[in-house]
């Protein structure tokens, strides 16, 4: 029997029942089912009265665990196994995590995965396709590439000489300047435009060359995520005329916000100025408040607005994952929650390494600085809300809508996992400067 499957032929035995991934640490309990040690122990948690298996609902009034080492072995042993079909001639990469053949492209996270990973929390709500499949809509996707890089550069092109052809003469009028050194500088953004001209012909290049490859090298790529980091730009000349389009600017109005504790699940905790917010492992015994979030772990501004053009920064240094964003105060405080415009959220999360506003479907944000504070802009009658990255005076995302009756602060510091993500949301008071101008 080869490594792979025998390797296979063992999964069962070596998998958790609560985290589908190999045991760590495994233990077995009265019933004689096995489990990780650190599932077993968060499933039960610490006030159960009596404590039932997950897999077979057998119950049993004592805590026992017993550290079974030679599953422990065996799974070590499988794992090997798994890792030696790595070098077998069949030439499909394996999962770093599971060492299962990398037959599934995640169409959210832009990545492969093997068939445990598909069922895991990471990926089991996300899209799903064969990488075959993949790989042909990629090829697809990029047949006419070369094609729509030149239509780009033309249109640029035009716009560059739009945008100098307007300006020479209002230069001319207001400064004077001589007309040498309006040469000058049409030439030197000329030159700047030949460069990023050379340097999308270079990617294209590349591109057309990486197609030839390997179907996971291939889609490993990610291509849509470099093209949305080349940019054209031009240095604007110094002058009171109007600018070119696109850089315009905002200008913000600060306002205090406070964190209200009566909306506050049970799993949050507030510092005494009600400006910190941070997750804790296990539930706080709370009375039952009718305005508590029961179910999602996030609290609401204790202001609410309904008119104006609100702005507020919160801290989100060292943090993995948090949603920040205005709900309805209106929003059902229990059961399920769904954390879209049409459910009156407009709302921005971070997880892990994925930026996401949550629209209908969810919209991906590329961040090439991750920011350590991020502001929020409500504009209430324009219906906007706008995210910005404090760190590089960005902006991350713009909801549009039409709003209607109290809109309220909303945030979430995400789940404390296993010690991390453990860094509170703290709302800043916004510096002066921040009144000033972002970009748009």
């Amino acid at each position: 029997m080869a490594a792979g499957d025998l390797a296979w032929s063992f999964q069962d035995e070596v998998t958790c029942f609560i985290c589908l991934e190999y045991f760590a640490d495994p233990v077995t309990i009265e019933c004689g089912h096995n489990f990780c040690r650190a599932c077993i122990s968060q499933c039960w948690g610490e006030s159960e009265p009596n404590f039932s298996c997950p897999q077979c609902r057998e119950t049993t009034q004592q805590r026992n665990l017993w550290p079974n080492r030679q599953l422990g072995n065996v799974v070590e042993l499988v794992k090997r196994l798994r890792l030696q079909t790595m070098t077998e001639p069949e030439g499909e990469q394996a999962c770093e995590w599971h060492q299962e053949a990398l037959k599934l492209f995640c169409e959210e996270d832009q990545t492969l995965i093997c068939m445990i990973c598909r069922e895991s929390w990471a990926h089991h709500t996300h899209t799903v396709i064969p990488i075959e499949e993949a790989a042909q809509q990629y090829r697809v996707g990029n047949s006419n590439l070369h094609e729509v890089e030149r239509q780009l550069m033309v249109s640029k092109c035009e716009r560059l000489r739009q945008f100098l052809a307007e300006q020479e003469p209002l230069l001319l009028a207001r400064l004077g300047e001589p007309d040498e050194e309006i040469g000058r500088r049409r030439e030197e953004n000329a030159t700047r435009l030949c460069e990023e001209i050379s340097q999308l012909s270079a990617l294209i290049t590349e591109l057309e060359g990486k197609c030839q490859q390997l179907v996971p090298e291939l889609l490993q790529l990610r291509l849509s995520q470099r093209l949305k980091g080349t940019q054209v730009n031009f240095p604007l000349i110094p002058v009171t005329s109007p600018c070119p389009p696109g850089s315009d600017s905002v200008t913000l109005s600060p306002v205090d916000v406070t964190l209200d504790p009566d909306t506050a699940h049970p799993k949050l905790v507030l510092s005494e100025d009600r400006k910190h917010v941070r997750s804790r492992d296990t539930c706080q015994d709370l009375p039952d408040n009718p305005e508590i979030f029961d179910t999602h772990p996030c609290v609401l501004g204790a202001e609410g607005f309904t008119g104006g053009r609100r702005y507020w920064e919160v801290e989100v240094e060292g943090k993995i994952g948090w949603y920040l964003g205005v709900c309805r105060e209106s929003v059902s405080r229990k059961g399920k929650v769904t954390l879209t415009p049409e459910d009156g959220y407009w709302v921005v999360w971070l997880k892990g390494e994925v930026y996401q506003a949550l629209t209908s479907p969810s919209t991906s944000l590329p961040v090439s600085i991750r920011p350590s504070r991020v502001g929020i802009f409500l504009d209430y009658e324009a219906g906007e809300v706008s995210f910005y990255n404090v760190t590089d005076r960005s902006r991350l995302f713009t909801f549009t809508d039409t709003f209607s009756g109290t809109l309220r602060p909303y945030f979430s510091p995400g789940y404390y996992v296993w010690g991390t993500n453990a860094d509170p949301l703290k709302i800043r008071p916004v510096p002066a400067q921040a009144g000033g101008n972002l970009s748009p």
